[in-house]
């Protein structure tokens, strides 16, 4: 076990990087977990730690066992480098895997969230969290504008982006995997074909596809789309928050 005191010190400037640079976790191919809560789902569903660092004076029984390189750092240091101060005892370095859209499964009972090139790594955080939560089967990211290992997509989703299956790729190639595999294709929408949310029929296998708050969707969804839904609003207020939109529908087919 070996003491790191120094900002200078190489697995620390490392480690920084990672946590601030998407082009450095995307061309190491390696990201950072805070906390021993989103570490431990990470190991759960296959991740690989490459170095793990820890809190001076934290219990070593707490401290996952899963690398040989594992490192204790003094409190002052930790804190500088903590992404959520005061609240973590660990901090990690891992490995990423593919998010490739021919490697999910399908099944004729699966739902799967369509996100149309989500943005705010705060948004697509909570979305993944709330698909987790809801036990849907999967989630697509059509176009990806955000790095999927953002901090704050790891943070937000309470580590909800390691207990479900995630996958990327352009709107072309999504549209043509949930065609070949027979998807009802559900466009959420403020489109004059809508309909209420709860006049909706439903039926599996369903994609539920969701578009920027600011944009909505691409008008190609809107072409291949079987069905679209809404939910309605009062004035003066004229649409909901991504997440909480994504929420009431994915909870309301649970329902059903």
């Amino acid at each position: 076990m070996k003491f790191i005191s120094s900002k200078q010190n190489p697995l620390i400037k490392k480690l920084t990087l990672l946590m601030n640079k998407s082009r450095e976790r995307k061309k190491e191919n390696l990201f950072v977990v805070g906390g021993q809560r989103e570490l431990s789902r990470a190991l759960e569903m296959g991740y690989k730690v490459d170095a793990l660092f820890y809190k001076e004076g934290t219990d070593e029984s707490i401290v996952l066992k899963s690398t040989e390189n594992t490192f204790e750092l003094s409190n002052k240091l930790f804190e500088q480098i903590s992404m959520r101060s005061g609240s973590e005892e660990v901090i990690a370095i891992m490995e990423s895997i593919p998010h490739r859209i021919e490697d999910l499964t399908t099944h004729t009972d699966q739902r799967i969230l369509v996100l149309e090139s989500p943005e705010k790594p705060g948004n697509i955080g909570a979305l993944l969290r709330t698909a987790a939560a809801a036990d849907w089967d999967a989630v697509i990211i059509a176009n990806p504008r955000t790095d999927l290992y953002h901090p704050q997509i790891i943070r937000n989703s309470m580590g909800g982006v390691f207990s479900i299956p995630i996958a990327c790729d352009d709107t072309v190639n999504v549209i043509s995997f949930l065609k070949k595999n027979d998807f009802n294709i559900i466009a959420a929408a403020l489109h004059s074909s809508a309909k209420h949310f709860k006049r909706i029929k439903y039926s599996t296998p369903m994609a539920l596809v969701m578009g920027t708050e600011d944009n909505g969707l691409e008008p190609l969804w809107m072409k291949e789309a079987h069905q679209t839904v809404k939910i309605p609003v009062k004035f003066p207020i004229d649409s909901l928050n991504l997440s909480v939109s994504a929420g009431i529908l994915m909870y309301h087919y649970g329902n059903q």
